[in-house]
């Protein structure tokens, strides 16, 4: 599904069309996994447009912090 589309998607849409695009021999975990990531990426979109967001410069000094 182009980004686009997953956009305009409603989540139950974008959840049906995870689960058609995956192999048949892949297990429920495998599924849970992806719709996970789905979830994370949407969730991170989502508080990105609602400026919600760190600068690059911000972000390396908070990871500086977090590996001391």
């Amino acid at each position: 599904m182009p980004m686009a589309s997953v956009a305009a998607a409603t989540e139950k849409e974008l959840v049906l069309h995870t689960i058609q695009d995956l192999p048949d021999e892949n297990c429920i975990e495998e599924a849970m996994e992806r719709l996970y990531l789905l979830f994370k990426v949407a969730k991170g979109i989502k508080q990105a447009n609602a400026g919600q967001k760190l600068s690059n410069e911000a972000a390396k000094e908070q990871m500086k912090k977090w590996l001391e």
